[in-house]
Order: structure tokens, then sequence, then C-alpha cells
């Protein structure tokens, strides 16, 4: 059987020289008193036959509640995931206010086998944290993409 594929996009600027990162913190029971690798880079599962930059927009406005704030986009390459998934995401600089954001949700019986489905946002807040703070807050298979960001942007001409 085939890999399941994600495709994200971590969204980044620069504010009085510090490079920051948006991620969101999962929604849900499971995530509700968990904090540190308990938040995530907007990304969804894609469907047989579809593009993973199309997945990737797609992803990052339901669980954003807003478009991508950029048209310019650097490939961070893909990893395996714990759970074998293969998660593509590319880095975009740009901006977006992080109070203003509204995910779509998901339904789940809960508490298990209550009978009670209830219905939770994917992605229940979101923040611009530095990398190093955002390191500690991202599930761990997520982390590397952080490295990779960085080195991308060292390769840049400097601001």
């Amino acid at each position: 059987m085939p890999a399941r594929k994600s495709a994200g996009i971590l969204l980044y600027r620069f504010t009085d020289g510090v490079l920051e990162v948006l991620i969101g913190h999962m929604g849900g029971p499971f995530w509700a008193r968990r904090d540190a690798g308990a938040w995530s880079i907007p990304k969804g599962e894609s469907l047989p036959g579809e593009e993973l930059m199309d997945v990737a927009r797609r992803e990052f406005a339901e669980e954003m509640g807003s478009p991508v704030p950029a048209e310019e986009f650097l490939e961070l390459g893909e990893l395996r995931t714990s759970s074998s998934k293969l998660v593509t995401i590319w880095a975009a600089e740009g901006d977006l206010d992080a109070a203003t954001t509204r995910s779509n949700t998901f339904r789940l019986e809960w508490p298990p086998r209550s009978g009670r489905v209830q219905e939770y946002p994917e992605i229940d807040r979101s923040a611009w944290l530095p990398v190093e703070q955002a390191r500690e807050k991202l599930v761990r298979g997520q982390a590397p993409f952080l490295d990779r960001l960085l080195a991308a942007l060292a390769t840049r001409p400097s601001r």
C-alpha cells in the first residue's frame, strides 16, 4: 500500500530581525491540555492525483481561515513521519494575524464509546513564534523543517 501523503506551508516573517514562523495548536480533546509537541505546520492529506502544492494551499486556507498571503515558495522537501506518512512542506514569507485563525472542523466521538459525536477545530489557535520556541512546540517529526528553512534562508542574499 502506498504511503499517505500530506502537504503544507510554513509561513515565516522577520520581526525586528527575528525569524518567526506561524504554527497552529492541534484541536480536539487529545491535544487540549498539551502544549509542547502539540503544534503543527498547517498541512493536510492529499487525495489521489492531487498536486501537492494545491493540497498545501488548500490546507493552509482551511486551517488558518485565510489564503496563503504569499506567491513565492521555497520547497523544504519531504520527510517521513513516525506514522509512515510522507509530508512535503513549502515555506513562504508573509504576514497574517494569528488571532484571526478560524479553522475547519472535524467530528469525533468523545469520550470514546460514549455515542456522543462532537465537533472540534483542526487548529484551535495559531501563533507566530521564534524558530527555537517553535521547535519546542512542534510535533517532533516536523521540527526538521525548521532546520531546512534556516538552511534555505542562509543561502539567500541578506535582508
